[in-house]
């Protein structure tokens, strides 16, 4: 056993009769005054498993009870360095992510800053395909990836999948009836997506369907959680997703959904990050048991508002895509792209690539997999390697308009003297409605971050500044770069300064500065 690794049990028996997915079999696993207790599960052939994730190094002793009656112990390794891995790569073992105020960490503290990518139909794809996507994935910036547990059925992704979830009976989806085979491959493609350092975000449900998968009862819904989280919950590397676009399904209620999320965190011994997708309304990020807002919406400059509401971290998980489709949100220019994620990060959040291309062969990355045909990636990458040099996690930085709110703008045009001494934009700004506020102080805010005092980010977007300012504190030496984004050059410009520092700048758009503290 070592630590934030999982840890197998396998015993032989009778296969159970009747339901296969719910069996009688539970797991004690106790050290030093902790105790967790998880569910097996039959794997077929006679095979039943108990998984378990050890957070902690040391002795562990266990006791299995049920359809098998077993005991023992297991000295967990601490997880030290870093771990050689079939791919030739080398990965530190950090455990599973956690919200962290209004950002990420791995169990062992370090930081994780989600870079995503979308691939909804990952697993549903030829062998040759999916080997293929995992030799891209291996060179790609993506620590990330979402993908589906049922298949998908839309535009560009029309083949059926080899293995379903469930076998049928008597023509219909038999949750109780788990297909062995769809599960084990399930389980390989998470372990190598652990070996590459990716997170697997995990959609549970969808409303993208010609099985019958969307059209599941309640109770059925609640056998295929079960036995997911029996088998699954004990990778590091996943997330739940409750769905892809909740709001479409259109046989489920909406009191479901928070079944789900309960049933989840009740279920789940290691308490997985868990969130939930849209597509119009935004899901209520306020559920207790939702660890972080995952959202569909191209308005990035809403982290700081987002955060402010709801206290978690934002993920902007589609913001649509880089491609040439004839659809909206599959037809952003790799600059745009760019542009999303630099905003997304530099205020505090994070964001999902996505990317559709159209090809004789219909395999769009969005959808397959296959390999990556964008411009973006290269780009994503280059901001990711900045953001990871920084000293901690970037912290939206209000400027005098962003701290002035709708409300107190109003309180003060009840008292002409405070009104009076207010700059005359903000007088004339009273006038606004409160959405037209809105838009204004978002159009007008910088897009700037810092940690702490040790590093300050702003990105200038669509700006074309001949000139760029930063505020820095007044005391301590920092050193100033001027980036490019799109041509991804770091100069360095200033070094030993403080205070009000003023550079040039070449008057095009996706430049940024980033100071960071030397002295």
């Amino acid at each position: 056993m070592r630590q934030y690794e999982t840890f197998e049990l396998a015993f032989s028996g009778t296969a159970p009769e009747g339901g296969e997915a719910q069996v009688n079999l539970d797991a004690v696993f106790t050290n030093q005054g902790t105790k967790i207790s998880v569910k097996g599960f039959y794997a077929g052939n006679g095979t039943y498993k108990v998984r378990f994730y050890p957070e902690a190094a040391g002795l562990w002793q266990w006791k299995v009870s049920g359809v098998v009656e077993a005991s023992g112990e297991e000295e967990c390794v601490a997880a030290e360095g870093t771990l050689p891995l079939q791919n030739g790569k080398w990965h530190v073992g950090r455990g599973i992510v956690h919200a962290d105020g209004l950002h990420f960490k791995y169990a062992d503290g370090s930081s994780y800053k989600p870079f995503g990518t979308t691939i909804y139909a990952l697993v549903h794809q030829e062998k040759a395909l999916i080997d293929q996507t995992m030799e891209t994935l291996k060179t790609a910036p993506f620590n990330k990836v979402r993908f589906c547990a049922f298949p998908k059925h839309y535009d560009y992704n029309h083949n059926d999948p080899e293995h379903f979830a469930f076998e049928k009976t008597d023509g219909k989806w038999d949750v109780h009836r788990p297909c062995f085979a769809y599960w084990d491959a399930l389980e390989e493609r998470i372990r190598e997506l652990d070996g590459l350092g990716i997170q697997g975000d995990l959609i549970l449900f969808h409303p993208y369907d010609c099985w019958g998968f969307a059209e599941l009862d309640e109770e059925e819904c609640m056998v295929y959680l079960d036995y997911l989280l029996r088998r699954l919950s004990a990778y590091p590397n996943l997330w739940w997703s409750l769905a892809n676009e909740y709001d479409l399904m259109e046989h489920f209620e909406l009191q479901w959904w928070y079944d789900f999320a309960k049933f989840i965190a009740e279920n789940d011994p290691y308490h997985h990050l868990l969130s939930n997708h849209n597509c119009i309304p935004y899901w209520d990020f306020a559920e207790e048991h939702t660890t972080h807002c995952c959202i569909q919406d191209t308005c990035v400059k809403q982290v700081p508002n987002l955060q402010k509401k709801y206290g978690k971290p934002v993920v902007f998980d589609e913001c649509c895509y880089e491609g040439d489709l004839q659809y909206p949100w599959g037809n952003i220019s790799a600059r745009e792209m760019t542009e999303r994620f630099w905003t997304a990060v530099t205020l505090g959040g994070y964001c999902t690539h996505g990317e559709v291309f159209e090809n004789e062969d219909e395999v769009l990355w969005w959808a397959k997999g296959g390999t990556l045909k964008g411009e973006s990636p290269a780009r994503i990458a280059f901001l990711r390697s900045i953001v990871e040099e920084l000293p901690g996690n970037l912290e939206f930085v209000p400027g005098q308009m962003a701290a002035m709110s709708y409300g107190q703008l109003k309180e003060m045009e009840k008292n002409p003297e405070m009104l009076k001494n207010l700059p005359v934009i903000a007088r004339g700004m009273v006038k606004m409605s409160e959405s037209r506020f809105e838009a204004f102080i978002e159009r007008h805010s910088e897009t700037l971050g810092h940690c702490g005092e040790e590093a300050y980010l702003r990105y200038f977007g669509r700006e074309c500044n001949g000139r760029g300012i930063m505020e820095l504190p007044e005391t301590g030496n920092y050193e100033v770069e001027v980036i490019d984004t799109w041509e991804m050059t770091r100069d360095r410009v200033k070094s030993g300064v403080n205070g009000k520092v003023e550079v040039k700048l070449p008057g095009r758009e996706g430049m940024a500065l980033l100071a960071r503290k030397i002295g």
